[in-house]
């Protein structure tokens, strides 16, 4: 995918993770670190770039994420920005990213760093629900709508207006019929870590 047809990818990875006492990103998580699970479904994604932003524990944050594109050769696919004003909400984190994505992208994948069970069939399916016409698509399991969600192309400028804690899902709430909701294989479109206890409940999963 190049030009006009190539999908990006945002990481969101700016939280001070107060529910969980803080640097739950950098967590233990299976063979790595937590947000080492994000990453790896962002990056197997068929997108050109991956878009990580960072706030709260800037710097350590900003090592751990470049030490695993490293490692794993996607370095030439990454691009970290940091949030200046990230403690503002999700808004604030998804302006930094928007304005950092090519201009002519078909459309942006909206990961979420403390997700990190994202199935990677997924991404495939939100991508051609949107080819197939839709302005959005989103993965539901069991009813419930998860993540990630894929924003098209004629959405990505609301991005760039959030404000406060408006995340994704404020770009998504107009369009009733309009998104895509594509039936995910797992639970791991749901789950994520918000306290040090549910490390636990996805660990060996």
């Amino acid at each position: 995918m190049t030009g006009g047809d190539a999908f990006e990818a945002i990481l969101l990875a700016a939280g001070s993770g107060t529910r969980f006492g803080g640097g739950k990103l950098l967590a233990p998580w299976r063979d790595g670190v937590l947000i080492e699970g994000a990453l790896a479904a962002a990056f197997a994604a068929p997108v050109a770039r991956v878009v990580v932003v960072t706030g709260a524990d800037d710097e350590a944050v900003g090592r751990a994420v470049q030490a695993y594109a490293n490692r794993t050769g996607q370095a030439a696919r990454l691009r970290v920005v940091h949030a200046p004003d990230h403690a503002e909400g999700m808004g604030a984190s998804l302006r930094t990213a928007a304005a950092a994505l090519s201009p002519d992208a078909r459309g942006v994948f909206v990961f979420l760093g403390d997700m990190p069970r994202i199935p990677p069939a997924i991404a495939e399916a939100l991508i051609q629900a949107v080819r197939d016409g839709a302005p959005a698509a989103a993965p539901v399991f069991q009813g419930e709508r998860g993540h990630p969600a894929l924003i098209g192309r004629d959405l990505i400028p609301q991005l760039l207006i959030l404000k406060g804690d408006a995340g994704a899902r404020a770009v998504l709430k107009d369009l009733g019929d309009r998104l895509a909701r594509v039936e995910a294989p797992d639970d791991g479109v749901l789950f994520d870590v918000d306290e040090r206890g549910d490390l636990d409940g996805g660990a060996k999963r």
